[in-house]
């Protein structure tokens, strides 16, 4: 079955989302736990532990949050499972709409991404 990473990105120090959120996810998480989509996930802190590598031009570099110029920050992400890509972009819908319903005075973006499992071919 194909896999896919979820991220949440949202606005840095917007809050504490609702109650009515966390306890709206817990049901639909729980759901797809019991039914084996969601493999994994979580919330993540803000960027002011966040430690960044950058590699430029063979030379690394190491960068300590926060990030003054960091506007909109990833804030959760998830594991996921499904039969197929529509059944996924169902569910990623569904996932977004309980977000608007219990927390609609933010902005979030709800993107999954499918895993790749294995190499792609080159052209060489």
């Amino acid at each position: 079955m194909p896999r896919f990473m979820g991220f949440v990105r949202m606005e840095e120090g917007i809050g504490t989302p609702p109650q009515a959120l966390f306890d709206a996810m817990e049901t639909y998480i729980g759901e797809r736990a019991a039914n084996g989509v969601f493999l994994d996930g979580g919330g993540l802190y803000g960027t002011e532990d966040a430690v960044n590598f950058v590699v430029r031009k063979g030379e690394v570099t190491r960068v300590d949050g926060p990030y003054a110029e960091a506007k909109e920050i990833v804030g959760g992400w998830s594991l996921l499972q499904y039969p197929s890509l529509e059944e996924a972009v169902a569910d990623q819908q569904e996932f977004a709409e309980l977000h608007a319903k219990h927390w609609p005075e933010v902005t979030v973006v709800a993107t999954m991404r499918q895993i790749s499992e294995a190499p792609e071919a080159s052209g060489d």
